[in-house]
């Protein structure tokens, strides 16, 4: 059974950038265009890996990061982070709320691979 991730990108084309490539590389995807239903969504979808956009409307990912974390059900869901948002501080900011991995935007498919299976094989 292909293994599901839960992809939380607002831009439309990032979303389905990553979707496609995941899919080609067989496996199952959950999209997510808005933070605000996205603890729901997780626990409904059960996924092994959420790719996790920082900077959402109305919602930071890292509070979203946090959230899912403090969930009982849900906190032991690896995160990998995608951000354009890479200043100073940043990633360490991310990898405390929870974050296993971190990716700076634009992302290279090559590396954004490497980091989805190494995070889907621990």
């Amino acid at each position: 059974m292909a293994k599901r991730i839960l992809v939380v990108e607002d831009n439309d084309l990032n979303r389905k950038l990553f979707c496609d490539v995941l899919k080609a590389n067989g496996y199952e995807v959950v999209p997510v265009s808005d933070g605000n239903n996205f603890l729901a969504t997780a626990k409904k979808s059960d996924p092994q890996l959420v790719i996790m956009d920082i900077q959402l409307p109305n919602v930071s990912g890292v509070d979203l990061i946090t959230d899912l974390k403090a969930d009982s059900g849900m906190h032991g869901v690896p995160v990998l982070a995608v951000t354009a948002y890479a200043g100073k501080g940043d990633e360490e900011r991310i990898r405390e709320a929870g974050a296993q991995d971190y990716l700076a935007k634009p992302v290279s498919i090559g590396p954004f691979m490497a980091a989805v299976r190494k995070l889907l094989s621990d």
